[in-house]
């Protein structure tokens, strides 16, 4: 670059055969004294050396030459300055270049070099040069570095020591050198050439900006040295780091000519800093929906507090994407769990408040909740240290007025709880490398279609994907790979929860889930579960499983379809309902299960797929389609699919409604479920009254609420061989157990009937 070629730029100053009333015998500001006419200086026409020359006899201890004109002084842009000099007579006098630092305006810029290394003349007639070199970076070679303050500057030189000396001087030379401090192809400019002192402590933002102003299709270069941005900065070009970056926590870095985390690493010398000053400028700029971490792995030793990250972003609705890369867990102690036990009062008529609350100042955001009467996966959303309360993200079923609970604070690698909301964030291709030391990712209390999709989730300490309110709306999980930390235990010892969901509508496709103590615990309804795979074996002979998802609200309006449940069972539960029994609501409905595969290996006879718990009295079945699945026993059989865990309640069977066991295989299944069931009846003997038992076929060992159908096939008769061609009257519910049916004949009748009956009322 030469500004002189490229802008047109008026750097020399006059021949002194022009005259000398523009040559200042003081600084070179206006109204100082010049050499025209002055005694102690002449022109000299035809010097030998020089041709034209000044002639100056030295009768100040500081004789001073400077130009008055104003030679500017830009960014990015050297000077040389230069003069030839020789001693005629007298005493010898030591030369240097020297300037005076205008600010804009006019006034001088006090406390910079002015002056260049000084030459002393040793001899008459001998051509000495000397020079000096001005310019806004302080780079190697620079006499006097100025900064961006100067505007311009007089030029010229200095004579110093004995006085009494006479000296001539050729003509001043100002040259742009520019090019000497540029590399290769000029294709970029140095932040240092506008000022950029990289000494960690000036603030360097200024320079970064008139670097990029001028850049110009090239990129910015960061060259060696620690430069401190103390205010926000955004750059337009490309930027090279060879130097870093620092910047307060609330000031951001805004690359948009290079938005990936590889540049913001390289800026500020550190992965996880890097990352977090990525994820800052991601929020902050409108100019990028994603941030790349372009394959990186970042080692972090700690939670990364998101919203910390982005100081000012509380509530955040704009989609953005962070992709491509690697979080892996080093053991540190930022993932020590925090635990703290209180006691506090509960009332069901606030069910997500706990009052009364011994030290809930320790208490943190985002603790998991346990104690008695508290159902699974039930967090600390907020707390009010003032009024001594703690919100929860769902009501407890059973809690005492007063009692201790346990609040247990997990670490996340990706913390979003300090978001008052986060909508349409997504994480894709990212894999979490756990190690067992870290839980993965906490959503924010609020916000909607957080995504998460073709990621590694790889062995959480203690949970996946953890909602603490309804951050959770909406949640959509593609592609995804849950690895547990906790693949030796028996299935009964593991802790993990690959996520759970407070809010409706989830999206769940496609994804895996190996082994983990509970896959998911789903909150809501809307939700909908295809084409997953979640196992949770282990090597126990003949040993209880777990379950694989549990649903925690009665009517849930949800679809499982195409999935692979791999021994685990399906929990159906209302843990999560401050009045358990039933009352004036929905019951239990709403699901359909169909086209899944269900298996089942080495397991307990008693285990089932399908098992509903009610956590107070007066439930009942009033909606749910279990059709296309296939259910397989290996290494042993199971008595049955489906069950009814009544440890606390059971069913109200006189109200079952609209369930459907259809289309269903069984393999290793001593008794299979079906609904409506069609048996097969022989009556041997002829008798009035014959009962029916098709209960083993009914869900979970319902009524028999409903005969659809009797059809006898062949010829039914009575005692004496005549045939009987009335129909039976007919009665169910029949039994101790109303889990019979009873045909009535007007004659003692005998033969073989087809029977369809039903656990339900079909409307």
């Amino acid at each position: 670059m030469n500004k002189v070629i490229t802008d047109g730029l008026e750097l020399m100053p006059p021949a002194f055969a022009g005259g000398l009333d523009v040559w200042s015998s003081g600084d070179g500001t206006p109204g100082t004294a010049t050499y025209d006419g002055a005694a102690n200086a002449a022109f000299v026409p035809s010097d030998q050396d020089f041709g034209g020359a000044l002639e100056v006899s030295k009768t100040e201890d500081l004789q001073r030459l400077r130009y008055t004109g104003e030679t500017p002084i830009l960014p990015g842009c050297y000077l040389r300055i230069r003069a030839r000099v020789k001693a005629v007579s007298g005493n010898l006098p030591s030369v240097r270049i020297a300037s005076w630092a205008g600010a804009p305006g006019g006034g001088h810029v006090e406390g910079l070099v002015e002056t260049g290394p000084s030459v002393a003349l040793t001899e008459y007639g001998t051509v000495v040069e000397v020079s000096a070199i001005v310019g806004v970076g302080d780079r190697t070679g620079v006499d006097m570095a100025w900064g961006r303050a100067p505007a311009y500057g007089h030029f010229g030189l200095d004579l110093t020591g004995l006085n009494g000396g006479v000296v001539r001087i050729d003509d001043i030379v100002i040259e742009d050198i520019t090019s000497a401090f540029l590399r290769d192809l000029m294709d970029w400019v140095d932040v240092r050439d506008f000022g950029a002192k990289g000494d960690g402590s000036t603030d360097d933002s200024a320079a970064f900006l008139a670097a990029d102003a001028v850049a110009d299709g090239r990129s910015v270069l960061v060259s060696e040295g620690t430069f401190r941005l103390a205010d926000h900065v955004t750059l337009e070009a490309p930027v090279r780091f060879q130097g870093t970056v620092t910047m307060p926590a609330d000031k951001r870095l805004v690359l948009r000519g290079g938005f990936d985390l590889p540049t913001y690493i390289d800026a500020f010398g550190d992965e996880v800093a890097g990352f977090r000053k990525a994820f800052q400028a991601l929020l902050a700029s409108s100019d990028h929906e994603s941030l790349d971490m372009g394959g990186r792995r970042v080692e972090i030793d700690g939670p990364i507090d998101m919203a910390a990250a982005a100081p000012g972003e509380e509530t955040f609705e704009i989609r953005r994407v962070i992709r491509n890369g690697q979080f892996n867990v080093k053991d540190g102690a930022g993932w020590d769990v925090g635990q703290v036990t209180s006691t506090a009062t509960y009332a069901t008529s606030n069910p997500r408040v706990l009052s009364d609350v011994a030290n809930v100042a320790n208490i943190e955001v985002g603790s998991l909740v346990t104690g008695q009467g508290v159902g699974r996966e039930v967090y600390v959303r907020d707390k009010n240290v003032g009024a001594g309360k703690v919100t929860l993200s769902q009501p407890l079923y059973g809690a005492a007025s007063s009692q201790s609970y346990t609040f247990t604070r997990f670490r996340y690698a990706l913390d979003f709880s300090g978001f008052a909301k986060l909508s349409k964030f997504t994480l894709t291709d990212i894999e979490f490398q756990l190690d067992g030391r870290a839980s993965g990712i906490l959503l924010a209390p609020e916000g909607e279609t957080f995504h998460v999709k073709d990621c590694f989730v790889t062995k959480p300490k203690d949970r996946g994907i953890t909602s603490i309110g309804r951050g959770c709306q909406d949640l959509q999980i593609d592609r995804c790979h849950f690895i547990s930390a906790e693949q030796s235990l028996p299935a009964t010892e593991r802790d993990s929860v690959g996520f759970n969901v407070n809010a409706n509508d989830a999206k769940i496709r496609d994804s895996r889930f190996q082994r983990l103590g509970t896959t998911m615990v789903l909150f809501g309804n809307g939700h909908l579960l295809v084409g997953n795979h979640w196992f949770q074996g282990d090597n126990v002979p003949n040993g209880p499983r777990t379950a694989g998802i549990v649903l925690t609200e009665t009517n849930v309006k949800t679809v499982i379809t195409g999935n692979y449940l791999d021994n685990s069972f399906l929990e159906w539960t209302n843990e999560h309902d401050p009045a358990p029994a039933f009352g004036n609501e929905y019951s239990f409905g709403g699901l359909s299960l169909t086209g899944n595969i269900f298996t089942a290996n080495d397991v307990a006879p008693w285990f089932s797929w399908l098992v509903i718990k009610p956590f107070g009295p007066g439930h009942f079945v009033q909606g749910l389609n279990v059709t296309g699945n296939t259910f397989k026993a290996l290494n042993g059989a199971v008595e049955r699919v489906e069950r009814v865990d009544d440890s606390i309640a059971g069913l109200d069977f006189a109200r079952t409604r609209l369930v459907t066991f259809a289309g269903n295989s069984f393999n290793a299944v001593d008794q299979e479920t079906v609904n409506p069931a069609t048996v097969e009846f022989d009556q041997p003997d002829a008798a009035r009254a014959w009962t029916l038992d098709a209960s083993g076929y009914l869900p979970f060992g319902g009524w028999s609420r409903t005969v659809s159908a009797v059809v006898p096939e062949g010829e039914l008769t009575d005692g004496a061989g005549e045939a009987v061609f009335d129909m039976p009257s007919v009665t169910p519910n029949h039994g101790a157990g109303s889990n019979l049916v009873k045909l009535g004949w007007r004659v003692p009748t005998k033969g073989r009937v087809q029977v369809t009956v039903r656990a339900d009322k079909p409307v």
